[in-house]
């Protein structure tokens, strides 16, 4: 007999709403967990916090929720931590109102990434009013992993809920991480795979002097402006078929020397490396120490990297995704690689993982917002992912 809790159907779009007035703006949670909660709970879904503290970092709250037992294992992962809003004079509405105006739901978080996890509780819901109520013993898990830190350091969030549900013996066989995806239509881009990031900060040390007598100095800018060179000379690859040319770009060259005359003690410049996975952060730092040694001197470089290029080959999962998506919306996604990070990056480490949400346009800017009819299809594409995943084998 179905699960009375279920008779009214779970309205993504109301849920989507409610998550969007909780202005959780990273590392706040602003309540927006327990919003989520109450929507799973009702849903069927047993939720649990898994929270996280680390000196030096944001106290981060965290959900973990799952239904059913057994695998196979659905896993949708997302953040419902924000941005903040920038200038609140700039935005046509409140925020953190969550108004609908002209069929589209405005808001922080509208498009990155509240509606998504909205559309996917419903979906999840959906799906299991379809099969008569809660999953039968053993017939498969359908789990979410939501964390507040993927706007933030990352270091509480995603990560640490995954190291923590390993040694539970918790296993996952696939995961949809809701991001943002499509470029410009709904239904365009699947991501299958995101470049790594890497920070690196040269300093060069010279002997300040008169700059009238330069034989009585070492002018660290020009042994800088060599390493720069040397870095940027030759490109670092040519690309793959699926990943765009890994690229070395500086962002800051610094020397804050107030006067003319003067030979400063030492130079600072600092670089990001957005790679394919040709590469990995280490194999990139033994590079360019390579290159830097060439120049010679005294420097420093202090490396910073926030996740490493990760690939999920074409094959079951992102066939599933891209059927789902192709009968609802009648297109062929493509299957991307670009733009920055996720915390798909961790996810990779335990299952096969790819990323499909809405359109990303206004993630981050002014006036975010997402298309109900969006959001509607969205949910659609879940449902279908969960109905085929769970599907027995043909005989």
């Amino acid at each position: 007999m179905p699960d009375s809790r279920l008779a009214k159907p779970l309205d993504a779009v109301s849920l989507a709403q409610a998550m969007i007035r909780c202005p959780s703006v990273t590392p706040e949670e602003a309540g927006v967990l327990d919003v989520l909660a109450k929507g799973l709970k009702d849903a069927g879904f047993a939720t649990r916090r898994l929270d996280f503290a680390e000196p030096g970092t944001p106290d981060i709250a965290n959900l973990y929720a799952s239904i059913g037992s057994g695998s196979p294992h659905f896993c949708f992962a997302g953040h419902v931590d924000v941005v903040p809003v920038g200038d609140r004079r700039a935005w046509t509405v409140d925020p953190f109102a969550a108004d609908i105006i002209d069929g589209t739901l405005y808001g922080r978080g509208a498009a990155d990434m509240k509606a998504a996890i909205a559309a996917f509780v419903a979906a999840a819901a959906q799906h299991r009013t379809q099969h008569g109520g809660a999953l039968g013993k053993d017939s498969g898990t359908i789990s979410l992993l939501i964390t507040g830190d993927e706007e933030g350091p990352a270091i509480n969030g995603t990560r640490k809920m995954l190291q923590a549900l390993d040694k539970e013996g918790v296993r996952f066989d696939a995961c949809v991480v809701g991001e943002p995806t499509n470029k410009t239509k709904f239904g365009d881009m699947v991501k299958i795979g995101r470049r790594g990031s890497m920070t690196g900060h040269i300093t060069v040390q010279g002997v300040q002097g008169h700059i009238a007598y330069p034989h009585l100095a070492d002018n660290p800018v020009h042994r800088l402006a060599r390493m720069m060179a040397a870095l940027i000379e030759q490109p670092l690859d040519s690309g793959t078929e699926f990943f765009e040319a890994s690229s070395l770009q500086f962002y800051t060259a610094d020397v804050g020397n107030p006067t003319n005359n003067l030979i400063p003690a030492a130079a600072k410049a600092s670089f990001n490396i957005r790679f394919n996975n040709l590469h990995t952060s280490q194999s990139l730092e033994t590079l360019v120490r390579q290159k830097l040694d060439a120049v010679g001197g005294n420097y420093r470089l202090d490396v910073a990297v926030s996740g490493e290029a990760f690939f999920t080959a074409p094959g079951p999962l992102s066939a599933l995704v891209a059927g789902a998506i192709n009968e609802v919306t009648g297109k062929q996604p493509e299957l991307s690689t670009t733009g920055g990070t996720s915390d798909a990056r961790f996810i990779r480490d335990y299952c096969p993982v790819v990323e499909f949400g809405l359109v990303g346009q206004t993630m981050h800017k002014v006036d975010e917002r997402a298309a109900l009819a969006d959001i509607a299809q969205l949910q659609e594409v879940y449902r279908l992912i969960l109905e085929r995943f769970f599907a027995p084998p043909a005989a």
